[in-house]
C-alpha cells in the first residue's frame, strides 16, 4: 500500500501543479536516429523510446552500462559487481537486448557471460538511445527485447556552429574511494572536424550495508541468522569449518577503466564521411568468483594495499580496439532521399586472472559488421531499405573454457515503411530476412533462416493525444553459449551444458500505446504481451559424466539450456511535468514511472531473472544559480524467481542532489556546474532479481558523490 500510494502521489503532485504552470518548450522533440525508417521524434514512435543526453548520463553514471540505465523505465541490469553488467529490458537480457555503438554491434564477449564487461559503458558517450520492444525490427531477432545504442559522437554529420567546443566532467565517490573523469573536444578546420574523447575511472572495493551474502542464502545453507548488531570484529572471525564472511565492504569489487577515442570527419552540405578509432582497457575484480584449484592454507592478505589485494583474487584484464567508418549523402530527388553506410571492425580480448600472473582463461573476439541503408519516398510512404552483415570469431583458451571456438556470420535485408495522413492517422511496418550460421570447432555447423515482420497503426490529434497498436513476429537464432556450452562456468558457479539441436526462438508481440504530449505535461502508457515458441533459458538439469547421470560436476551444479514455450506480459506507465516560475520561484520538473512484467513458462513454472514491479520518480527544482532534487526508487519483492533461484527482497532507495551553476561567476563556462549527490541515503541493502549472483553481490551502499561538469 505504501508503494502504491507513493506512485499515485507523484502523479497527483504533477497534475495538481498544472494550474500553476506557464507555457514552456516541449521536451519530447528529440530525433531518434536509432529507430527504423525516416527520422522521427520520440513522440511519433509507437514504442516507449528514450534519448538519454550527456547531462542525464553524468547524473546517473555508474561503472557499467546496465547500471547506468537501470533507472530508465522498463530497464534493469544483470549486475555482476562494479565491473560488468548488461541492460535487461522488459525481463529480457543477454542476446535479446541488442547493445550497439553508433548503430552497429559492440563485438565483445559480454553476451556470453554476465561477468564480461560490454565494450561501451557510457563514460565517454554523447548520448544513449533506448528502444523498447520489437520496434527495433530493422536490427534483427536479437533485438526482440529492445535496442540500446551508445552514440559516442566521434564522427559528425553536420558542421558544428563554433570552431571549437569541449566538455569536461569529473567526480569523486565515497563508497569506493573512487574517481571518474571524462573529456570531449571538437575542432573545426574548413570542412573537416576532429573529435577527441577520453575517460578514466578508478574505483576501489565498495562499501555495502551488511553481509555480502544475503539472509535468504545464509538460511538456505543452514547457517544461523546474521546478527546485524554485532561488532565488526566479531563479523570478521571465522567459524569453524567455514571461510569468513564479507561484511561492510565487498572484497575484490574494484574497477579501473580507461578509454581514448578520436574521429575525423569531412562534412559537406549534402553529406559526410568519417573515420574513428576507440581504444578501451579495463581491469576489474570478480567478487564471488571461485576457482577449483586454489591452494589450501593460502594466507590472508587483508593488510595489503588495494592493488595487492586485487591480484590475490580473480579479476579480468580487458582490452578492445574498435574502428568505425561512416558515410552518408542526401539527394534532392523525389524518390531517393539519402543513403548511409556504416562499417566497424573490432578486436576484443580479455584475460581472467586467478592470481598474480596466473591466467586461468582468455577470451578473444574479432569481427566486423556493416550496414547500408537507403531512405526513400514512394507512393506516399517514407521508409528505409537496407542490408546488414557481420562476421565474428569467438574463442577461449585455458582451464575454465566452457565454449569452444565458434565462428558466426549473418546476412540480412530489411524494409521498413511509414505513412501518415493529414488526419493524423498513420501506418508503419516492415519485414526483415536474415540467415545466421554458427560453426563450432567441435560440434559442427548450425544454419538458421529467420524472418521477422511488424505492422502498426496510430492516431494522433492536435491536442497532443496519441494512441497506437502494433503486432510483430520476430525470430532469433540461439547464441554460442546456448548451442555449444559444455564446461565449468565458475563466474556463476555452474556447469553449463548447451544443446546443439536448439530451434530458432519465435516471439509474437502485441503492444498498445497511449500518450498525451502537452506544453508542460507528458503522460504515457505502453502495455505488451509477447508469446514465445521455443523460448531458450538456463535451468538446473543433469548430464552423463564419468559414465553416470549426475546433477553436479566438479562441485558445480549442472545447468542446461532448454526450450519451452513462454509468455511475457507487462508495460510502462510514465509521466513528466514541467512548469516555470512555480512554487518558491523555481522551475520544476517531476518525473515518475512504473514498470512491470510477468513471465511464465508453458508448464506453469516461472521464467528466471525477471525484475519485480519497480517505481522510479524524481523531483527537481531549479532557481538558475542553484538546483536541488530528490529521487526515489521502490522495488517490490520478487517471489517468483524461477527454478534454481531464491526469492529477492524489495527495497526503497532515496537519492539527493544539489548543484550550483558556474556561468554566473565565469561567463565563459556556460552550462558548467558543480554538483553534490547522496545516493542510497538510507544505506539500503539492494539486490537485483535480474542478477545471477544477487545473493552474493549486493549493490553499493550509501555514496556521497561530488563532481563538476564544464562546457567551453
Amino acid at each position: 500500500m505504501f508503494r502504491i500510494s507513493s506512485v499515485a502521489g507523484c502523479f497527483i503532485l504533477a497534475a495538481g501543479g498544472a494550474a500553476m504552470a506557464q507555457e514552456s518548450e516541449l521536451r519530447v522533440d528529440t530525433v531518434i536516429v536509432t529507430s527504423p525508417g525516416p527520422e522521427r521524434v520520440a513522440g511519433e514512435l509507437l514504442s516507449n523510446v528514450t534519448a538519454v543526453d550527456r547531462e542525464e548520463l553524468v547524473a546517473d553514471l555508474q561503472g557499467t552500462l546496465g547500471d547506468t540505465l537501470s533507472r530508465q523505465p522498463g530497464v534493469s541490469t544483470t549486475y555482476f559487481g562494479a565491473g560488468a553488467s548488461r541492460p535487461v529490458m522488459r525481463g529480457l537480457g543477454a542476446e535479446r537486448v541488442l547493445v550497439l555503438t553508433n548503430g552497429l554491434g559492440v563485438i565483445d564477449a559480454s553476451a556470453a557471460s554476465p561477468d564480461h564487461q560490454t565494450g561501451t559503458d557510457g563514460l565517454d558517450a554523447e548520448r544513449i538511445e533506448i528502444l523498447r520492444g520489437p520496434a527495433a525490427l530493422a536490427y534483427g531477432g536479437q533485438a526482440i527485447g529492445g535496442v540500446v545504442n551508445v552514440i559516442d559522437g566521434l564522427i559528425v554529420e553536420t558542421l558544428p556552429e563554433d570552431g571549437f567546443e569541449g566538455q569536461a566532467f569529473g567526480a569523486f565517490n565515497s563508497v569506493n574511494d573512487g574517481s571518474e573523469f571524462a573529456g570531449r573536444g571538437r575542432f573545426v578546420v574548413d570542412d573537416f572536424v576532429l573529435s577527441v574523447s577520453a575517460g578514466h575511472r578508478d574505483f576501489d572495493d565498495y562499501d555495502i550495508p551488511g553481509f555480502a551474502e544475503s539472509e535468504r542464502l545464509h538460511e538456505a545453507e543452514g547457517h544461523e541468522d546474521h546478527d546485524e548488531h554485532e561488532e565488526h570484529e566479531e563479523h570478521e572471525e571465522e567459524e569453524e569449518g567455514h571461510e569468513e564472511e564479507a561484511y561492510g565492504t565487498l572484497p575484490n569489487s574494484f574497477l579501473t577503466t580507461d578509454t581514448l577515442g578520436a574521429g575525423l570527419s569531412w562534412v559537406h552540405e549534402s553529406g559526410y564521411i568519417g573515420v574513428a578509432v576507440r581504444h578501451q582497457v579495463s581491469d576489474y575484480g570478480l567478487p564471488g568468483h571461485s576457482h577449483g584449484h586454489e591452494e589450501e592454507g593460502e594466507e590472508d592478505h587483508d593488510d595489503h594495499a588495494h592493488e595487492e589485494e586485487a591480484h590475490e583474487a580473480a579479476y579480468i584484464d580487458l582490452e578492445q580496439t574498435r574502428i568505425d567508418l561512416q558515410a552518408g549523402w542526401r539527394f534532392n530527388h523525389d524518390v531517393l532521399n539519402a543513403i548511409e553506410a556504416r562499417f566497424t571492425s573490432a578486436d576484443y580480448e580479455h584475460a581472467e586472472f586467478e592470481g598474480p600472473g596466473e591466467i586461468g582463461t582468455q577470451y578473444f573476439t574479432q569481427g566486423y559488421e556493416g550496414r547500408v541503408e537507403l531512405d526513400h519516398t514512394l507512393f506516399g510512404f517514407s521508409g528505409a531499405a537496407g542490408v546488414q552483415f557481420f562476421d565474428t570469431d569467438f574463442r577461449a583458451e585455458g582451464e575454465e573454457v566452457f565454449i569452444t571456438p565458434t565462428q558466426s556470420n549473418m546476412q540480412g535485408v530489411f524494409l521498413y515503411e511509414t505513412r501518415e495522413w493529414a488526419s493524423g492517422f498513420g501506418i508503419e511496418g516492415g519485414v526483415r530476412w536474415e540467415q545466421v550460421e554458427r560453426e563450432n570447432d567441435l560440434q559442427g555447423v548450425r544454419d538458421f533462416d529467420l524472418m521477422s515482420s511488424s505492422l502498426g497503426v496510430h492516431q494522433h490529434w492536435e491536442n497532443g493525444i496519441f494512441i497506437g497498436a502494433q503486432v510483430a513476429l520476430t525470430e532469433r537464432a540461439p547464441n554460442e553459449s546456448e548451442l555449444f556450452a559444455n564446461g565449468p562456468h565458475l563466474a556463476t558457479d555452474q556447469y553449463e551444458v548447451g544443446n546443439v539441436d536448439l530451434n530458432a526462438e519465435t516471439g509474437r508481440n502485441v503492444e498498445l500505446t497511449a500518450r498525451f504530449l502537452g506544453e508542460y505535461l507528458t503522460l504515457g502508457l505502453n502495455v505488451f504481451r509477447t508469446d514465445f515458441d521455443d523460448f531458450v533459458y538456463l535451468t538446473p538439469g543433469s548430464m552423463v559424466h564419468d559414465g553416470r547421470l549426475t546433477d553436479e560436476v566438479d562441485g558445480l551444479a549442472v545447468y542446461q539450456f532448454v526450450q519451452q514455450d513462454a509468455n511475457f506480459a507487462g508495460g510502462e506507465l510514465y509521466g513528466n511535468f514541467h512548469f516555470d516560475d512555480g512554487l518558491f520561484g523555481a522551475h520544476w520538473d517531476v518525473n515518475a514511472g512504473i514498470d512491470f512484467v510477468e513471465a511464465e513458462l508453458d508448464d506453469g513454472g516461472d521464467v528466471p531473472f525477471i525484475p519485480p514491479v519497480t517505481f522510479n520518480g524524481d523531483v527537481k527544482a531549479d532557481w538558475g544559480l542553484f538546483d536541488a532534487g530528490l529521487g526515489v526508487t521502490l522495488a517490490n519483492d520478487q517471489t517468483d524467481p524461477g527454478a534454481g533461484s531464491l526469492a529477492t527482497d524489495g527495497y526503497a532507495v532515496f537519492d539527493l542532489t544539489a548543484g550550483v551553476t558556474l556561468d554566473q561567476f565565469i561567463p565563459q563556462l556556460e552550462g558548467s556546474r558543480l554538483f553534490l549527490q547522496a545516493r542510497n541515503v538510507t544505506d539500503e541493502e539492494i539486490r537485483y532479481a535480474t542478477s545471477v549472483l544477487k545473493d552474493q553481490l549486493p549493490v553499493p551502499g550509501r555514496n556521497i558523490r561530488v563532481g563538476f561538469t564544464a562546457e567551453f
